[in-house]
């Protein structure tokens, strides 16, 4: 899905220097979309940009900590002002530590939920103002299978994921007049980063989701580019308040 179908849109992706977001940032910069990267790491954020520039794309990157409320406000002005617009929002920052209930700190607990539920809340509310002087958007959350499953290793991530889709709902039933659709996407275990820690942390988890996934394989981040196009492109104009998997087909396994 790369022949040009978000053209002349502007799309923000928070996390998108690495990971999920960076194989979405791929796919929305190949079908034609400006993409602003949203992200704390500078230099990781500026090796981004220029792999998104080296596919033809337009890209720029702003540095933000999505948890904090004025710097969402200002990663959106940013945008705007800099590309004149804001179409797509793809609300992929996130983050997990790995312990039982338990032994988790209320510290610990806030600082995950602020970072993959609260920001999401964050960036929804600066974006939706633009999004409907636009005439509509698309937004794209990242949700978990975790949405759906619990793990009594990641309490504090599972709920935050939880709280993504019925954000998402919430969203989308509120804004849908405003012509803005709003959909959750569900990672199964993908090949990144935070799932490498995972397999150092959780002994015998990489056979154990080898052994689940139909697909038989990890996911790839570009396994996440051609989702990221349907949700951001007209395609997905009557889809809203959807949570769509994508892990190989982990999630129907009994």
């Amino acid at each position: 899905m790369g022949n040009g179908e978000l053209k002349g849109r502007v799309a923000v992706v928070t996390g998108g220097n690495g990971g999920i977001g960076l194989g979405m940032a791929r796919g929305l910069a190949g079908a034609g979309a400006t993409v602003v990267i949203a992200g704390r790491n500078a230099e990781k954020s500026r090796r981004a940009v220029a792999e998104l520039t080296g596919l033809g794309a337009e890209a720029a990157a702003i540095e933000c900590d999505v948890a904090e409320e004025a710097a969402v406000e200002a990663l959106v002005r940013g945008a705007v002002d800099r590309f004149g617009r804001l179409d797509v929002l793809v609300n992929n920052a996130g983050m997990n530590i790995r312990k039982p209930v338990q032994d988790l700190t209320l510290a610990e607990w806030r600082r995950v939920l602020d970072t993959n539920l609260t920001s999401a809340f964050l960036a929804c509310r600066a974006a939706y103002p633009v999004m409907k002087r636009n005439g509509g958007g698309k937004i794209i959350n990242i949700g978990s299978m975790m949405s759906i499953f619990g793990a009594s290793f990641a309490p504090a991530y599972a709920a935050s994921k939880g709280g993504i889709v019925q954000l998402t709902k919430a969203m989308a039933s509120a804004w849908a007049r405003d012509n803005i659709q709003v959909n959750a996407v569900l990672p199964g275990w993908i090949d990144t980063d935070l799932t490498k820690n995972a397999r150092k942390e959780v002994e015998g988890l990489h056979d154990r989701v080898l052994a689940r996934t139909p697909a038989a394989r990890w996911g790839a981040i570009d396994d996440f580019s051609g989702i990221a196009v349907f949700l951001a492109s007209h395609a997905s104009d009557f889809v809203t308040g959807t949570a769509i998997p994508v892990d190989g087909g982990f999630s129907v396994m009994g």
